[in-house]
């Protein structure tokens, strides 16, 4: 009643507001005169698409332009965007005649690049120009340079060296800004050769090279891993007297990483110290991640262990960027020994790093060692975020290890952490899925004495957790307990409470449960039917699994892999193999793809009957079907079964397929394969 009561003082407060004068847009010169704001950026959009489009933004928009300023043209962009390229192009040539202020502007010109690259390309044609020129404008310099660098971030440099060509009939000169526009787009787009051809042509146009230039190429060569090259550019460029900046030195950080020169990589610091460049952050955040990718992570690890550990102190950067990798590559014990190094040194991690520190800790650090990382940030004056506390909480309830769990809660509540429904939901979930129902109900407490009222996720979490320990007298008064509230119960809601009732045998009350989902208007889903084909099978009645399992096929319901696993697993335990086999056959029919569970189930059944080579027929259609999941598990049997029947020849092509297959699936990932076994057959 209260809630209505505020829902109907807030309806009467917006009718009064609707009721006043709407105020007056300090950007609009005609207030009051119409509905239509003369500074909308939609507006001016949708006038660029008529056939008056320059007459009318004249009249709309050219008096508020200079006082609107080169930002309302970036919205104006933004909106038009969506609609087509060559309106932007428009705006551009229609805002440049209001000084250079806007042809020049950064901003603007970023904007017009990501549109043309977003909706182009472009195409400077001779309508366009022959458009510009009616207007009583020129395509400029500022203008061709914007579109030869949408043409490179889409590829195409060959077109940008062809209408760089035709410049003097647009009235241009070549540019040491249009030379360096059309070098970064042919290194952006691949094509070094053609930007290297441009760079040699400069001094005949009476172009000279600067930084931008010289450090477009070195980017293209080093990219390409060419370090050789790239250093005789600098020293070139030196020999010019341009000096090298920061931008520079760390492309050659980056090229002597992708070269494998990972020592002179970090030896390039010390030449930047000495020619009095200062590193920034993304100089170290190239150095670190190059070398672990140039040398691997333990070899990277001991390298830049001695660099960060030299006088002076490096930037902390430098620091963070190591722990990311670190915790990127799951070496706890390693990330641990950075972070007291870091301590010593006086440096504090960042909340954002130690999540991440904290992400990689509680998969392989102890617990005693867990806690003692995050208590010791918080010693040291570190205010750990929402997710770190999260991670270690539900590392500490997976290891039953609740009290220690409970402290980082009432920690989390006095620092004002849990300041959501969503973020209680959170915790509560946690210690739901840790069986700790009760602690839940008490975290829900205290959540209203905060004043923060449960939703239905709320409910939903914690009837889940009752029917997963079997509980359902709890589960059906939480299912009450949500109606008093006003919520009406959805498809988590019935299947979370089905499920309950069938850990508990409760299989007529579940199949209620399920016949009252469609009077609620609540459809079920391939996890509902699953649930209640489960509990059929753990009963014994496999066949009425099986009619289900055609019912919800009829009622237009696609069944996954989960839905065939519990017939496949019962017919097995049974050993109908022959019937387990029908239902994995009709799975593939329908383009469902088995999963492990599935694959090895019906192997190990018909290699414990001796029936091998129906046991091979399964593997094979298991990764026929794009099954990727296919292991150890599931070739052994078959291998041991051949073994035995003195069919060495094919247990070894057996085995060296699995391992094959092993390492072209590994590709790719940071995990590592297990090295390649030659398996050799002794004929006895």
């Amino acid at each position: 009643m209260a809630s209505r009561r505020r829902l109907s003082l807030l309806l009467r407060r917006r009718g009064h507001l609707s009721t006043c004068n709407p105020p007056r847009s300090h950007l609009s010169t005609n207030a009051g005169r119409g509905p239509v704001e003369p500074a909308d950026p939609a507006r001016a959009a949708s006038i660029l698409a008529e056939k008056d489009w320059f007459r009318r933004l004249n009249s709309e928009f050219a008096a508020a332009l200079p006082r609107l300023g080169p930002r309302f043209v970036v919205r104006v962009l933004h909106a038009a965007v969506p609609l087509e390229p060559l309106l932007c192009v428009r705006l551009y040539v229609w805002a440049a005649r209001f000084g250079t202020h806007f042809a020049r502007d950064a901003s603007v010109r970023r904007a017009l690049e990501d549109a043309l690259w977003r909706r182009g390309p472009v195409v400077l044609s001779a309508a366009l120009v022959a458009e510009v020129r009616g207007c009583g404008c020129e395509v400029s310099e500022e203008l061709l340079c914007t579109l030869i660098a949408s043409w490179g971030r889409l590829g195409l440099a060959q077109y940008a060296h062809e209408v760089f060509v035709q410049m003097p009939r647009l009235g241009l000169r070549p540019s040491t800004a249009v030379y360096n526009a059309l070098i970064a787009a042919s290194v952006r787009a691949g094509a070094v050769d053609a930007a290297y051809l441009r760079f040699q042509q400069m001094p005949a146009d009476g172009c000279q090279p600067d930084c931008f230039t010289y450090n477009t190429l070195v980017h293209g060569v080093c990219r390409r891993g060419i370090i050789d090259e790239a250093l005789r550019l600098v020293r070139q460029m030196e020999g010019v007297g341009i000096r090298p900046n920061v931008f520079t030195y760390t492309m050659l950080v980056d090229g002597f990483c992708n070269a494998g020169r990972a020592e002179d990589a970090v030896q390039l610091f010390s030449t930047m110290s000495e020619k009095g460049v200062l590193p920034n952050e993304a100089s170290y955040r190239t150095l670190v991640h190059g070398v672990f990718q140039c040398l691997g992570r333990y070899r990277a690890y001991e390298m830049l262990s001695k660099w960060l550990g030299r006088e002076p102190p490096l930037h902390p950067s430098a620091w963070h960027t190591m722990l990311y990798c670190l915790s990127k590559n799951e070496m706890a014990k390693e990330v641990v020994e950075v972070v007291k190094k870091m301590n010593a040194r006086g440096y504090l991690l960042n909340n954002a790093t130690f999540g991440i520190v904290v992400s990689c800790a509680v998969k392989c650090l102890e617990l005693s060692s867990l806690c003692e990382l995050l208590d010791d940030f918080v010693k040291k004056g570190g205010n750990p975020a929402f997710d770190a506390y999260i991670m270690v909480i539900k590392s500490l309830l997976d290891c039953k290890s609740s009290s220690k769990a409970n402290q980082y809660l009432e920690r989390m509540v006095s620092g004002g952490l849990l300041s959501s429904v969503a973020s209680y939901n959170m915790v509560i979930d946690c210690f739901v899925k840790a069986g700790a129902v009760d602690r839940a109900v008490e975290i829900i407490e205290k959540m209203r004495e905060k004043g923060f009222l449960p939703n239905l996720v709320t409910f939903n979490t914690l009837l889940g957790g009752y029917s997963k320990l079997g509980d359902a007298h709890n589960a059906k008064a939480v299912l009450e307990m949500l109606m008093e509230h006003g919520f009406m119960p959805d498809i988590i809601t019935f299947t979370s409470l089905i499920d309950g009732l069938c850990h508990t045998h409760q299989l007529d009350d579940a199949f209620d449960c399920f016949k009252e989902m469609t009077e609620w208007g609540v459809r079920p889903n391939a996890h509902t039917y699953n649930v209640l084909m489960r509990g059929l099978c753990s009963a014994g009645h496999v066949n009425k699994a099986i009619d289900l399992l055609n019912e919800m096929k009829i009622d237009g319901i696609t069944p996954d892999a989960y839905s065939f696993n519990a017939p496949i697993l019962s017919f097995c335990k049974m050993q109908k193999v022959d019937k387990a086999r029908n239902v994995f056959n009709a799975m593939l029919r329908l383009g469902v793809v088995p999963d492990s569970i599935t694959c090895n189930t019906l192997i190990k059944a018909f290699c414990d009957e001796r029936r091998v080579d129906e046991a091979k027929e399964i593997l094979l259609a298991t990764e026929s079907s794009g099954c990727s999941v296919t292991d150890h598990h599931s070739y052994w049997p078959i291998v041991s079964a051949l073994t035995k029947r003195g069919r060495f020849s094919e247990a070894g092509q057996l085995m060296n397929k699995y391992h094959i297959r092993n390492v072209q699936l590994g590709c790719g990932s940071n995990r590592t394969t297990e090295p390649d076994i030659d398996v050799r057959v002794v004929n006895v």
